[in-house]
């Protein structure tokens, strides 16, 4: 795989994780990628850790295993930084997504000895803010599109509405609440890419 991408999430049972990585692959087939989102299954409880990948490609995608290299990491829950070797196998020149309300530069630390981009994102603010509620979810996964360009911005807006509009048929008033945490999430990293 050359030419694509290779994503790892680390979040807590309950945070939507999983839901985000499914979401990014949906978005990116329906733009003519190849891609794989899946999670990796433990004891499966509220607020235990999950990991789920994603890989996204303009080639055909032949591997099908766990990704133990990533280009890119997505951590939406800050607490898993003291418990789970987040950087672990990420590549030099990849970057990670945390989120929390510190800067880069206060989280680098905990990084162990990463190297590449570090950017950090205030899902909770963010979440509640535009849905009322902590989802983190949706300001992640918008977070990962900002940071990695897989797709132009106006594409992922336009097919993330249409994702919603299904998902949400039978509630529809919780569209514009996740439209307005992505264009929020794009709005505050901005500063940061």
């Amino acid at each position: 795989m050359d030419k694509g991408i290779e994503i790892r999430w680390h979040g807590r049972g309950g945070q939507g994780a999983k839901t985000a990585a499914l979401l990014l692959a949906d978005v990116c087939f329906k733009t003519g990628a190849y891609v794989q989102g899946f999670p990796e299954y433990g004891p499966e409880r509220m607020g235990a850790p999950i990991t789920a990948f994603n890989r996204i490609s303009p080639d055909e995608i032949r591997v099908h295993s766990n990704i133990y290299y990533p280009d890119l990491v997505v951590v939406v829950d800050e607490t898993l930084l003291r418990s789970v070797d987040v950087t672990a196998g990420l590549k030099d020149d990849g970057a990670i997504i945390i989120n929390t309300e510190k800067d880069p530069s206060a989280i680098r630390p905990m990084l162990k000895e990463f190297k590449g981009r570090v950017y950090t994102l205030d899902a909770r603010d963010i979440s509640v803010k535009a849905l009322g509620k902590y989802f983190p979810n949706t300001p992640m996964l918008s977070a990962v599109v900002a940071v990695t360009g897989i797709m132009e911005w106006p594409v992922f807006i336009k097919e993330m509405r249409a994702s919603y509009e299904h998902k949400f048929a039978k509630k529809p008033e919780v569209i514009d609440g996740n439209m307005k945490a992505l264009e929020l999430t794009y709005e505050t990293l901005k500063e940061q890419l």
